[in-house]
């Protein structure tokens, strides 16, 4: 049994993205939560995983604005250090994300302040401000390390079906994407 004194030290991250559902560190708690004053979005560009240099593609940051739901998971204090090491080597490798304690609301209705990753505006891998048919474009013609930039969204958008998680705006994109598709393949031809 944890004693008050551990349960102080215990601290929260908050999951928009892959760490909704591959986590990678120990936690004791699992809860839905709602961020307010940002939003899940493509506004990423990838260089490496999901596109290159020369192409590009998208992955998930938080940006600026709305609300987004997601994960908190209730670290224990004990494991501060390596769990904040696990965290910055995974979110902070190039710097496009800012490290943030921000305010979340759990589904059972507590209010946390949580470790999170936020997109860097000024960075030069933000892609903030595209149209769902530019950003749809994009990842529909981007390859990367980890494979196709569409097996990216479709693979979140499942995963964010399977957590009952909506979001509209990812669901447009995807909508859009096989027009893409068809549509570079006719330029080429």
């Amino acid at each position: 049994m944890r004693t008050d004194k551990h349960h102080i030290n215990d601290f929260w991250v908050f999951g928009y993205g892959s760490l909704m559902w591959r986590p990678g560190f120990a936690h004791v708690e699992t809860v839905r939560a709602r961020l307010h004053g940002y939003r899940r979005t493509l506004c990423i560009y990838s260089h490496v995983h999901r596109g290159t240099p020369d192409h590009p593609g998208l992955v998930l940051g938080l940006d600026a604005g709305g609300s987004c739901l997601g994960i908190a998971f209730r670290v224990p204090g004990d494991m501060t250090d390596e769990v904040m090491v696990y965290l910055r080597e995974r979110e902070m490798s190039n710097r496009v994300y800012h490290e943030k304690w921000l305010r979340l609301r759990l589904a059972d209705g507590r209010d946390v302040r949580a470790v999170t990753y936020v997109a860097d505006r000024h960075h030069a891998q933000y892609a903030g401000g595209l149209t769902g048919a530019d950003a749809a474009a994009i990842i529909a013609a981007a390859h990367g390390e980890a494979g196709a930039n569409v097996d990216y969204v479709v693979n979140t958008l499942e995963h964010l079906r399977n957590m009952r998680v909506r979001d509209h705006a990812l669901e447009h994109i995807n909508e859009l994407i096989r027009p893409a598709a068809e549509r570079q393949t006719h330029d080429a031809a």
